[in-house]
Parts: structure tokens; sequence; C-alpha cells
């Protein structure tokens, strides 16, 4: 399907043209579906997911600026984004697998832990030059599994302020540990 049809599409959904909307979700789901489906490994969250990525899709359509992104990628971000935030809300059952596998696993490796301490404190160091609050919002992020949206709110920012926080934290991350 040509990237013209689906911002045509995209355009008419922000009019609530449901026949369009449906022949959008015809010609992407299928798509979106495997993404979801990537993401959370598991067929029946991925159906669901993908129904509520419509949801949004209907909402938001008139946020889609035709030109600016290609709309099969917006499309594939709002569905990403969503499955990531849906597996993110399955965190306790996370945590119990951890909570299990570290009592299966009670005498570690030696020359693991030297390693993981070495690694840990080269985190530390570098986790130390970012701000205070973007540093707090990256644990809380990817320790604690806090939602975007749930940072936003907790530090009183934007949504896409707390997203670009994140993305430049983990790029000075990256580069720091590549040092």
């Amino acid at each position: 399907m040509a990237n013209d049809e689906i911002s045509t599409l995209i355009s008419r959904v922000s009019l609530r043209d449901r026949a369009s909307f449906s022949t959008l979700y015809q010609k992407t789901s299928p798509k979106l579906f495997a993404i979801c489906l990537r993401i959370l490994r598991d067929r029946t969250e991925a159906e669901e997911a993908l129904q509520e990525i419509f949801i949004k899709i209907w909402q938001r359509a008139d946020r889609y600026i035709a030109g600016e992104t290609s709309p099969m990628s917006w499309l594939s971000a709002i569905a990403r984004n969503h499955a990531i935030d849906h597996l993110r809300a399955r965190k306790p059952v996370a945590n119990t697998i951890d909570e299990a596998y570290d009592l299966a696993d009670s005498a570690p490796d030696p020359e693991k832990s030297a390693i993981n301490q070495a690694e840990g404190r080269r985190i530390d160091k570098c986790m130390a030059e970012l701000e205070a609050d973007r540093a707090d919002a990256v644990r809380k992020a990817y320790v604690e599994g806090l939602s975007y949206q749930e940072l936003a709110e907790l530090f009183d920012t934007p949504l896409n302020t707390m997203r670009t926080w994140l993305r430049r934290s983990l790029l000075k991350l990256r580069e720091c540990m590549e040092r």
C-alpha cells in the first residue's frame, strides 16, 4: 500500500470517516499486529493491544502531519509504544519471575559477579554525569519499569519532553560506556 494512500486514509480518519478507518484497519492491521506480537510474545495480548492501538489512531489521527514522517512509521510508532507500555504494565509478573530466578541461582559464578560489579560501577559513574532529574528518570524507566506517561506525571513535564529526556540520556550513557 502506497504511503500517499495511507496518508489520505489517516487524514479522512481525522475527519471521523468510518469507512476510511475500516479501510485503514484492513490495510495496516497485519503489520501493526506483527509489531505487537513481536514485542508482547503473546497472541491474545497482541490482539487486545491492536484494538487499543486503533482506538488511539482514531483519537489521534488529527495529530498526524503528512510529509513530516511516513504514515506507516507514524502508525508503527504508536503500535510499538503502546505494546511497550502494555509490556511494562505486566511488571508484577516480571518481578515474580526475577525473584524466582534469584532464589534458584543461589551460587553465582565468581567471575560473572566480578564482571557485573565492574559494569555496575561503570554505569554508576556514567549515570553520575547526567543531570540528577534525568538520571532519576532513567532509573525509574529502565529499572522500575515506569511508562513515559507515568514519568511525565511524576516529573511534571510534558510527555514528549520526557521522551526527549530519556532518549538524550541514553545517548549520553552509551557514549560514556563506549569510552
